[in-house]
C-alpha cells in the first residue's frame, strides 16, 4: 500500500485498537480515531482518563486498524501530541453527539485532541504473513 493508500484504509476504518504504556506495563483499549492525514491521525479523549494521563507521561502509541472484510491490518507507530485547537473539539462534538453531555457539564476543555506524528504504517495481510515488516512513512 503506498501512503495515500494507507491514510484512505485509516479514515475507512476508523475503529483502532491504541496501545499505550504505564510504567512497564502496556495497556490496549479499543476507541475511534477521528480522522487521518498527511500530518497524522486525530484521536481525543477526555482529561480525567488514564489514556491522557498515559500518553502524557509516554507519547509513544501504537494503534491497530482492521478492515474484517479484506482481513487487512495496518498497524501505525508514532508520537502522540496534543493539539490546541478549541474549533477542532467543538467539531468532533458536533460529530460525536454522544460527547455533547459531558461538554455540557464539565466544558470543552474536558476534551483533549492529540495527534499521532512521525506515523510508520506496517500492512498485514495472510498473504504477507510471514513476509519481512515494511514500514511506510504516512506524515512527518
Amino acid at each position: 500500500m503506498t501512503k495515500e493508500d494507507i491514510i484512505k484504509f485509516i479514515n475507512a476504518n476508523l475503529v483502532c485498537h491504541l496501545a499505550t504504556t504505564e510504567g512497564d506495563q502496556p495497556h490496549v483499549r479499543g476507541m475511534m480515531a477521528y480522522r487521518a492525514d498527511e500530518k497524522g491521525i486525530i484521536f481525543h479523549t477526555g482529561n480525567l482518563k488514564d489514556l491522557f494521563k498515559q500518553v502524557c507521561d509516554n507519547p509513544l502509541v501504537e494503534a491497530c486498524f482492521f478492515d474484517p472484510n479484506t482481513n487487512t491490518q495496518v498497524r501505525v507507530k508514532g508520537k502522540a501530541v496534543i493539539i490546541y485547537d478549541d474549533n477542532l473539539k467543538r467539531e468532533i462534538v458536533a460529530a460525536r453527539p454522544f460527547l455533547k453531555p459531558w461538554v455540557e457539564e464539565l466544558g470543552l476543555d474536558l476534551i483533549v485532541t492529540f495527534r499521532i506524528t512521525d506515523c510508520r504504517a506496517c500492512v498485514w495481510t495472510f498473504g504477507t504473513n510471514f513476509a519481512p515488516k515494511e514500514y511506510v512513512k504516512i506524515s512527518d
